[in-house]
């Protein structure tokens, strides 16, 4: 048993269908459970409501026992680039497609009480970090690279075509590649980007990230997973005659110009993500990868 929460925060997309209905029944289920409840500014400010207490998102982390998420896997990625830097834990209602990280039905709300007193399972889900130099100069902005929890990937300008770049891994070099671009993923972010790519499924405890080409000019070129401490450098070689761009969770951009050297880390932050007690892992990817159910039969 875990220490109890008293005071949750909550964020919605309230422009996804269903996700105001939800937050109602949420917030009202959490004052009755007599919780102190700060909701997200922007998500009151789109229910109308003015008897909510609210706070600005960036000062949700430092005022919360929890933060609740309702939406699908885009809106908690949303949620865990401004929260993650208080390292609060973070709970997830599904109201999207897919919902990995979301794992919470909207009718299951009872699952919450459960947690609140301290009956959870918690999971820290490690991120990555990126910073890009170009002749000795930071190309880092305020809106970028950022914090992934899923992935950075190197894709082309607004015309898909093949790019060229060196990968090199605690500054030993690795290859030389033509292709449509590269996915540095997480555990996490193994899910998602990266195995649209072909990349492999990779548990979420294992310290470990995955690259991932994207149909790469040598087709014997395949991905390869590395230690999570390991630090990755990517060079875009001089021969390229557009700049490519590095993405974040696929959130904000940054222009990557011929000669930029791109370097990905883990991030001293973690994700702290909050399942409920019945929650299992490998029950999510038969569910959401629609894998094959258990056989019935006697022995």
């Amino acid at each position: 048993m875990q220490k109890t929460m008293k005071t949750i925060g909550v964020i919605g997309r309230v422009s996804n269908p269903g996700v105001k209905e939800t937050l109602k029944t949420l917030i009202d289920y959490l004052h009755h459970l007599d919780k102190k409840t700060l909701v997200d500014a922007e998500t009151a400010a789109a229910l109308k409501d003015n008897s909510l207490a609210t706070l600005p998102r960036e000062q949700l982390g430092k005022s919360c026992d929890l933060v609740i998420v309702v939406g699908g896997d885009g809106s908690l990625l949303n949620a865990t680039h401004t929260l993650v830097h208080d390292e609060v834990p973070v709970l997830g209602v599904n109201r999207g497609s897919l919902g990995f990280l979301t794992d919470i039905h909207p009718t299951e709300l009872t699952k919450v009480k459960a947690i609140l007193d301290g009956d959870f399972i918690l999971e820290k889900r490690f991120l990555l970090t990126a910073s890009i130099e170009l002749h000795g100069k930071s190309l880092n902005s305020q809106s970028g690279p950022g914090i992934a929890l899923n992935e950075f990937a190197l894709i082309p300008d607004a015309n898909p075509h093949m790019m060229e770049f060196e990968v090199y891994i605690d500054n030993q070099f690795v290859s030389s590649q033509r292709s449509d671009g590269l996915i540095i993923a997480t555990p996490t972010g193994s899910t998602a980007y990266a195995l649209s790519g072909g990349g492999p499924i990779l548990h979420p405890q294992l310290d470990a990230m995955v690259l991932v080409s994207m149909f790469p000019h040598t087709l014997s070129v395949r991905p390869i997973v590395l230690n999570g401490n390991q630090k990755i450098r990517i060079i875009i070689t001089p021969n390229n005659t557009t700049s490519p761009r590095l993405a974040c969770d696929g959130q904000t951009y940054v222009n990557t110009p011929p000669g930029s050297h791109i370097t990905i880390k883990k991030n001293a932050k973690q994700l702290h993500l909050v399942h409920p007690q019945d929650y299992d892992y490998y029950e999510t990817l038969r569910s959401k990868l629609h894998w094959g159910k258990k056989l019935q039969y006697t022995e």
